[in-house]
């Protein structure tokens, strides 16, 4: 599978993130704005499904005045096949 360089983590060279202290993992968010919190769930649990990743944590934010103001935070990091490697 190849990557899309615009979906890619920027490095900088030399870093090395190997030490088991530094707990560097990488992590992506994804946004899922709805009229009610159910329907965000809903919006996230069918993206979710479809997606290869692994759900690491959520979170909610409330915006006043807009026609979409439950917004749903997933962050998460991707199941990539061991064969990729």
């Amino acid at each position: 599978m190849e990557l899309d360089p615009g979906l890619c983590l920027d490095v900088p060279e030399g870093f090395d993130d190997s030490d088991a202290d530094s707990q560097v993992h990488p992590m992506a968010r994804k946004l899922f704005p709805a009229s009610t919190a159910a329907g965000a769930f809903g919006k996230a649990q069918q993206w979710v499904a479809e997606q290869k990743v692994f759900l690491v944590d959520v979170a909610w934010d409330y915006a006043y005045d807009e026609d979409e103001p439950y917004t749903l935070s997933i962050y998460f990091t991707f199941e990539l096949d061991p064969e990729d490697d």
